[in-house]
């Protein structure tokens, strides 16, 4: 018996969503900027909070007096303890989708602290499923702060080399400023921007202070400052057309950033 397949009439009928025509048919469509006046503010683990109260305390203050101008969600990264988790997880033979949901738990962990820390200034951990809710909350006043794994967990895409994942805190932040059509992101690092090289290693490194994703991928570079997925999804954003990268060690750096100063590093999409 020949059966009909059942249809809601739309434009995208009896399609597979997968064909390149109709695919590239959308590329020019435009996207709602759901919060174009946000400003995220990625602050790293490793590079931040991971130097304890002399580094952080400042850092505070700074955010939060500066959350009374600018909009600001403020995403937390894990740093040591996420690299202890991954270590041990390697060692067992972890998957990658369990060293995602495992490293997740750090993140998190850091959100709490640093939103206890910015209570004086109506900081609020949020969750990822909140993210939807900023507006209201905003206009309620608060400052949020969320941690930056992205919520793949389990379903962690497989990585190229190793099991490490790709998708870490750095591109959470991103994702959720893309999603938000923010107005910047901004990674808050232990150096100066992206170098040649790690400085920390290699004294002749070279500060770059702007440069175009295709340029950076290209110089297939060993090691960098941030996640090299970020940089990959760059230049297919709709709305986070530029990236910085700015030392938060550095008083007043934040602002700077905020304030349209150049200073650090900017990758650009194109």
């Amino acid at each position: 018996m020949h059966r009909k397949r059942f249809e809601v009439p739309n434009k995208l009928q009896g399609e597979s969503l997968v064909r390149r025509e109709l695919l590239q048919s959308y590329a020019d469509r435009s996207q709602l900027r759901i919060m174009p006046d946000l400003n995220v503010v990625k602050i790293g683990g490793h590079g931040i909070i991971d130097f304890g109260r002399g580094v952080v305390e400042p850092l505070v203050k700074e955010i939060g007096e500066l959350s009374q101008e600018h909009k600001m969600l403020i995403v937390t990264g894990g740093g040591v303890r996420v690299r202890h988790i991954m270590d041990i997880g390697l060692d067992l033979g972890m998957p990658t989708g369990v060293l995602a949901e495992l490293a997740g738990k750090v993140s998190e962990q850091n959100a709490i602290m640093f939103s206890i820390l910015l209570s004086p200034y109506h900081g609020v951990r949020i969750h990822q499923s909140d993210l939807l809710e900023l507006p209201m909350l905003m206009d309620l006043g608060v400052l949020p702060v969320i941690h930056g794994t992205p919520p793949y967990g389990l379903y962690e895409p497989p990585t190229e080399f190793g099991g490490i994942p790709s998708f870490r805190t750095d591109t959470g932040a991103f994702l959720m400023a893309e999603v938000l059509g923010a107005r910047s992101c901004i990674l808050v690092k232990n150096v100066d921007g992206l170098f040649t090289s790690n400085p920390a290693t290699s004294p002749d490194s070279e500060l770059i202070p702007d440069i175009t994703a295709s340029k950076l991928l290209a110089m297939n570079m060993e090691d960098m400052v941030l996640e090299p997925k970020v940089v990959e999804l760059l230049p297919y954003a709709h709305h986070i057309r530029e990236i910085r990268i700015v030392n938060g060690h550095v008083p007043g750096n934040i602002a700077r950033a905020l304030n349209g100063k150049r200073i650090g590093t900017v990758i650009r999409a194109r």
